[in-house]
């Protein structure tokens, strides 16, 4: 599903207040303004097409029945964040498996995928999918939280405190994870294929 044009702050205001009396319709123009995002932020915690767009049918039920609960004080995406991260991560410990892939680092602000381009050299671009494939090999490795303080820090571009609240833990401990992440994901890197 396409995003739409964003909505303007006063409509997405006017639409929140609806769907949080009930009106489904308020919520479905919420929903698909933010479904693309929605879905590009749990793919790139669990990587795999058909989970992701299960999650993110669990995170709009989740969202119609805590909507009331949204005070409206912040950013909708920001109370947003933590719903879907949660339960793309309790995805992850349900099925206990290690993420097969990743989102490639290299995303327009949109947060879509750059393709490298076709060129005339097929050399250029077998350097380039063996470059892709390695950083993915070298993301797997890294321990499931790492890669997803990686994934809403430098995917997402969430703030310290945004990805805190997102995954629950301290601000102290983004950043630490985050260290720890970007080390082992360069080591693994430098490592011989």
């Amino acid at each position: 599903m396409d995003s739409p044009a964003p909505l303007q702050p006063a409509d997405e205001n006017e639409l929140l207040r609806r769907a949080r009396q009930g009106d489904e319709e308020a919520f479905g123009r919420l929903m698909q303004a933010h479904h693309g995002y929605v879905y590009r932020l749990v793919w790139a915690i669990v990587r795999h097409d058909h989970d992701a767009h299960d999650i993110c049918q669990e995170v709009w039920l989740t969202v119609w029945r805590k909507l009331p609960t949204y005070a409206g004080t912040g950013r909708f995406t920001t109370w947003l964040h933590p719903i879907a991260t949660r339960r793309a991560l309790d995805h992850l410990r349900r099925r206990r498996r290690w993420f097969d892939r990743f989102l490639p680092f290299a995303a327009n602000p949109d947060g879509t995928v750059v393709e490298p381009a076709d060129t005339e050299d097929p050399r250029a671009d077998t350097a380039a999918t063996e470059r892709r494939e390695r950083l993915d090999r070298a993301l797997a490795a890294l321990p499931p939280l790492h890669r997803t303080v990686l994934a809403l820090r430098e995917v997402q571009g969430l703030t310290y405190e945004e990805i805190a609240r997102a995954v629950r833990i301290p601000a102290g401990t983004v950043m630490s994870r985050l260290y720890h992440a970007r080390r082992l994901l360069a080591q693994k890197l430098k490592e011989p294929r």
